[in-house]
């Protein structure tokens, strides 16, 4: 990417708005900002979120045609197991991201990508030529008030190349699937519950302000008139996706069959649990419905390989399935209200939610459980992310003792970095009676004792019994209020939920300065050994100041405070 001006970036910061950040291994800049035409907000801008894709394009096949779906040949599509995308988004994940799509995967080609689109102009001149769009690219896609508008990643452009108007709703909710083979990579879905698939690429090549070349779905609300909450490509098939809705339904639907065929579903007999309708005939579409929850489903997420789900919902429960057995595998509660985002780890040991409790909740797949809480955030936590391609300082590559660094954004409009080291965070004991906690790498409390059953759902367990995270990390990026991020090679995407768009690049070894302090008080611990040294004692802390001794509390003030870098 090539570097814009600093005088550019500074006039458009907000007063207050720094454009950097530091964490332990760097400073990351402000490089680009990215939006959309200021007239674009009217009335019906309250009614949706903005949210954010980013879409990797790869070199169009000489004989693709992108104009409709083709039937699905026998073999499965390979991605790789740490890609994801937002909205997350996301596809995965997003992207959840919710958020989001929740999730974020980078899917391949996410290196950077230098040049291809570098002088893309500005939305109202559309499109330069359909050439253009022959090679790979890479691609934000992000939805405002009634318009779903696409900006060049590389370009330092701060208008969109394309946008594309929605007469009767607003998009709410998209995803992107880099290896789609007919050309119908890119996910829409409504605040009418309608959801079409069309070609990225194409809308591209396209001067309008129109979809081409879309297939649609659930027409007019035909089979759900709810609004689309958050939708996904099912990793590791050839054209299936969920879309997920605001009266707890989610649909599987096949890209290859009819989008138009009528279809009805038995009622729903009990709204309080999890079930599973199929249709009638093999040609029908959507397949089967999932009846997850009663309320909103907010979030969904799939691991790498496709077969677990997750969801979140208004009820405030995560929910785990194994999607191919259509079976709920466990879930628990938040600890307040609902919600509003998850995301796997790429390798799918651990999973992130986040909601209104204000905080960030780590869950092991393996447990089954809550494994950490991480509290930073002054409100709702509305995206979380792990950053799978981040490693940590003096890694030896090995797997073992693995860091993972996540973020999460929140209402409160900051931005927040975690370092998560399962091996080091201490386990709690029983409380004695009358007594505060101790903690130790054994005799785990009952909350680690038991043994989850299929089908269970938890309540949240007491925050004195799981280990609680400091950010290493935590700074006000926007003005509003945040919905999503997304992680790539290169460097961290953020939205507020106006549709203003940061992209803050990482820094390079060379930037590093390990030890640094400014004028601020901002602290840079610049090596692996304090840094596991932070996380550990960090993970001793528990919800209320009561469970430590004076003494102890004494001596972990200093090291606490300077591991959070507030900016």
């Amino acid at each position: 990417m090539a570097t814009s001006s600093s005088s550019a970036i500074n006039s458009q910061q907000s007063p207050g708005l720094k454009t950097y950040f530091k964490t332990p291994e760097g400073r990351y800049k402000l490089q680009y900002e990215k939006t959309h035409p200021a007239a674009v907000l009217h009335y019906s801008h309250g009614k949706s979120v903005s949210q954010l894709t980013v879409a990797y394009l790869k070199e169009k096949p000489a004989s693709q045609n992108s104009a409709v779906p083709s039937v699905p040949s026998s073999s499965s599509s390979v991605r790789s197991a740490a890609a994801r995308l937002l909205g997350a988004g996301n596809g995965s994940r997003a992207l959840s991201f919710v958020g989001g799509n929740g999730v974020s995967r980078a899917g391949p080609g996410s290196n950077r990508l230098s040049g291809t689109l570098g002088t893309s102009t500005s939305s109202s001149s559309g499109p330069q030529s359909a050439n253009n769009y022959d090679g790979k690219g890479a691609y934000i896609v992000f939805n405002t008030a009634d318009t779903l508008f696409i900006s060049d990643l590389n370009s330092q452009e701060k208008d969109p190349i394309k946008s594309i108007h929605f007469n009767n709703s607003n998009p709410v909710c998209h995803a992107f699937e880099p290896d789609a083979k007919d050309g119908h990579d890119l996910l829409i879905g409504l605040q009418s519950g309608d959801v079409y698939t069309v070609s990225l690429r194409q809308q591209l090549q396209d001067p309008g302000r129109k979809l081409i070349g879309a297939q649609h779905y659930n027409k007019d609300g035909s089979i759900n008139n709810s609004r689309c909450t958050c939708l996904a490509w099912v990793p590791q098939t050839e054209g299936t996706f969920v879309v997920a809705h605001a009266d707890g339904n989610l649909y599987v639907y096949e890209k290859s069959k009819d989008g138009n065929t009528d279809i009805t579903f038995p009622a729903i007999k009990d709204v309080t649990q999890f079930s599973v309708a199929h249709a009638k005939s093999s040609k029908s579409n959507p397949a089967a419905r999932w009846h997850i929850c009663q309320g909103s489903i907010n979030g969904i997420s799939f691991s790498a390989d496709g077969a677990y789900l997750a969801t979140v919902g208004r009820d405030g429960y995560l929910r785990v399935f194994d999607f191919l057995k259509e079976q709920l595998l466990f879930g628990g509660k938040s600890y307040y209200g609902a919600l509003l985002c998850c995301t796997w780890s790429s390798d799918g040991r651990y999973l992130l939610t986040g909601g209104e409790d204000d905080l960030v909740q780590v869950w092991s797949v393996e447990d089954r459980k809550i494994v950490a809480w991480g509290e930073g955030h002054n409100s709702w936590v509305s995206g979380v992310a792990f950053d799978s391609y981040w490693s940590a300082p003096n890694s030896d590559g090995n797997g073992e003792n693995t860091v993972y660094r996540f973020g999460s954004v929140g209402q409160d409009t900051r931005l927040l970095l975690w370092d998560l080291a399962m091996d080091e965070i201490a386990v709690p004991l029983r409380p004695l009676a009358g007594g505060s906690p101790t903690f130790s790498s054994g005799s785990p409390s009952a909350h680690w004792d038991n043994i989850t059953p299929n089908g269970t759902l938890l309540p949240a367990p007491s925050m004195r019994n799981v280990p609680k995270l400091s950010p290493v990390l935590a700074h006000r990026v926007h003005v509003e209020p945040l919905s999503g991020l997304v992680f790539t090679n290169e460097s961290v995407l953020t939205i507020c939920r106006e549709g203003h768009i940061k992209i803050w690049v990482r820094p390079s070894h060379a930037e590093s300065n390990p030890g640094q302090s400014n004028s601020s008080g901002e602290v840079v611990i610049g090596n692996a050994t304090a840094s596991k040294e932070r996380l550990a004692i960090s993970s001793m802390k528990v919800g209320t100041s009561s469970g430590l001794n004076t003494s102890t509390s004494s001596s972990l003030s200093f090291k606490q405070q300077s591991s959070v870098l507030f900016s």
